[in-house]
């Protein structure tokens, strides 16, 4: 399979070797779910995630008889703290979710929130105006996450080979101070993190997004098998509430509101969260299902899970492929 084909797989399609030494040492152990507990959930900063704290204000998920928890982490700690056997459930991409599972934290991906629509990016520093302009220059990002791979799959489509520039390992969360010192010549993060690199860098730009690789980036709520097995009424009305988070999202009337929330959470003001949320496209119930079809290519979960895993395996980031189909159960989106 060439390369370039390989690499186009989820968005953090692959958490680098830190991640995965670090589920390696985690519990392999699976949440139990006892009846009388909140389902527990990890979630994160990314604009499709977010969304659920409209659900959560609201009370909507009371209202659907759902007793969830949710729980706000650093990206990579939510995924930490779910293979620990600490959450029901978490929000990650569908690449991390194979990570996860194959360094011995099984889950099942239940429902797509949304797909990256721009908000991954590799952001130049003032003046490199384009991807080519890296060739034999340093980029920061956290190796083995989705930017990473983008970066790869950008240079490869230009004749480019990963080796004509030097990556300097830096945690997402650290690149916007990374990208001011002037040592890299670009970045590679995600929105809010990507905004507040090029706001602390005037003149910085993106040279390369998700928008330059339609369906790539698949972003999802993957929960643990005891928990689903156990509480599977549950998780179907969990699942359920999302339409109606999805239409108040998107409502011009109330979509104000919907941003002021979501804003809030992360730290930032609702002009600058509306155009993160711009890059994001959040998918409905039925638009989630049919991503949700067994077929090739990256207009399927399956498709795009596959290409993850044969970069996962082909770097070794677990040693045996897997079973994608295990990780998959769209029943929910149709309340079964």
């Amino acid at each position: 399979m060439h390369l370039s084909t390989i690499l186009t797989a989820g968005r953090k399609a692959i958490t680098g070797c830190a991640l995965a030494l670090g589920l390696l040492t985690a519990s392999a152990s699976i949440p139990v779910a006892h009846a009388a507990e909140a389902l527990r959930i990890g979630y994160s900063d990314w604009p499709g995630w977010v969304a659920w704290q409209v659900a959560i204000e609201k009370g909507w998920l009371k209202e659907a008889g759902v007793d969830a928890k949710f729980e706000w982490f650093d990206y990579s700690a939510s995924m930490d703290a779910f293979s620990a056997g600490k959450l029901d459930a978490v929000t990650c991409t569908n690449g991390d979710a194979l990570v996860m599972g194959g360094n011995g934290a099984k889950n099942v991906m239940i429902m797509l929130t949304d797909y990256s629509n721009g908000n991954d990016m590799i952001v130049g520093k003032p003046g490199v105006k384009a991807l080519a302009d890296l060739k034999g220059k340093k980029v920061g990002l956290e190796v083995g996450l989705v930017e990473h791979l983008l970066l790869i799959n950008g240079l490869t489509k230009l004749g480019l080979k990963e080796t004509d520039v030097t990556l300097v390992n830096a945690k997402t969360n650290e690149t916007p101070q990374v990208l001011a010192s002037g040592d890299v010549s670009a970045i590679g993060a995600w929105q809010p993190v990507a905004g507040q690199a090029m706001k602390g860098a005037a003149g910085a730009k993106p040279l390369y997004t998700s928008a330059d690789e339609p369906g790539l980036i698949y972003d999802v709520v993957t929960v643990s098998p005891a928990s689903l097995s156990g509480r599977r009424a549950e998780w179907i009305k969990f699942v359920g509430v999302w339409n109606k988070v999805v239409a108040y999202i998107q409502d011009p009337k109330t979509q104000p509101d919907a941003v002021t929330i979501m804003a809030a959470k992360v730290g930032i003001d609702a002009p600058t969260f509306t155009r993160f949320l711009k890059g994001t496209k959040l998918l409905t119930l039925a638009e989630g299902a049919k991503v949700m079809k067994d077929a090739d290519g990256f207009g399927s979960l399956y498709g795009s899970s596959r290409y993850a895993d044969a970069f996962n395996v082909k770097y070794e980031v677990y040693k045996t492929a897997q079973d994608v189909k295990s990780y998959i159960d769209p029943a929910l989106t149709d309340g079964k």
